[in-house]
């Protein structure tokens, strides 16, 4: 049952935070309580307010105590005009990074495929070419190709049926580690946004915070609500966050 106006009663965050924090420490596969959509919309509204909350409450303290530049931001800034950079950045990047990191924290074949090709892709633009994930390069097609041929035999194998039921049981068993490995790895990656040097290195677990704690919400409603509520999620903080880019500072 949904209280009356729950986004307005501070007991309603509270009791967001207790179930999200309840599921961090003992993430399961399957959602430990089945929820109506309408519940299920609430609290994806409530996770994303407490996310921004969060996420400008970091980004405050670190702009007062190191503030290195946002490669990645500057570069799609200049690349994009204001109405695509909200479509690259708010609509197409936050469905690549879900399929990346939360699609296949359930076991499916074409799950695992879509996130192992996508996960390829994101390493060897951003770890190997040193590229953009938006970036049409010469490099463009060997970062696309291999991720794709992976895509497809990871796919073909993960269907046979001995290997799909191995794997079927390795998420089962082995789900909280999974689980804590998208999340730190969706956060971590995050580090080649900025420029790779020692200082930024040592911040690494600081500056990539707001990251970390996305990713625990995107994991949790990603599990307990379905795949397209950690996408609105993303999507709506993304476009949030850019548009107040183009506010005027004067």
């Amino acid at each position: 049952m949904i209280p009356s106006y729950p986004l307005i009663k501070p007991k309603y965050y509270k009791s967001l935070l207790i179930d999200l924090v309840n599921f961090i420490k003992l993430p399961t596969v399957k959602p430990s309580v089945e929820k109506s959509t309408a519940h299920k919309v609430y609290d994806t509204i409530g996770l994303f307010f407490i996310k921004v909350i969060f996420s400008i409450t970091v980004a405050s303290f670190l702009q007062v105590i190191y503030d290195p530049k946002n490669l990645t931001s500057t570069s799609m800034a200049e690349r994009f005009t204001p109405l695509l950079l909200l479509l690259v950045g708010g609509i197409i990047l936050p469905l690549f990074e879900e399929i990346t990191f939360r699609l296949s924290l359930k076991f499916n074949p074409i799950y695992f495929a879509l996130t192992s090709g996508t996960f390829t892709y994101y390493i060897l633009t951003k770890a190997v070419f040193k590229s953009r994930l938006s970036l049409v390069d010469e490099t463009f097609w060997y970062r696309v190709i291999p991720a794709i041929i992976l895509l497809m035999i990871i796919f073909l194998f993960s269907s046979t049926k001995p290997i799909k039921m191995m794997l079927q049981n390795f998420w089962q068993r082995h789900f909280k580690m999974i689980y804590y490995f998208s999340c730190i790895s969706f956060a971590w990656l995050h580090i080649f946004n900025f420029e790779l040097n020692l200082t930024n290195l040592l911040w690494l677990p600081i500056l990539t915070l707001p990251q970390l704690f996305s990713a625990t919400i995107a994991g949790y409603t990603r599990i307990a609500f379905g795949f397209q509520y950690p996408l609105l999620i993303h999507m709506s903080t993304n476009i949030l966050f850019l548009s107040l880019t183009f506010l005027p500072l004067d």
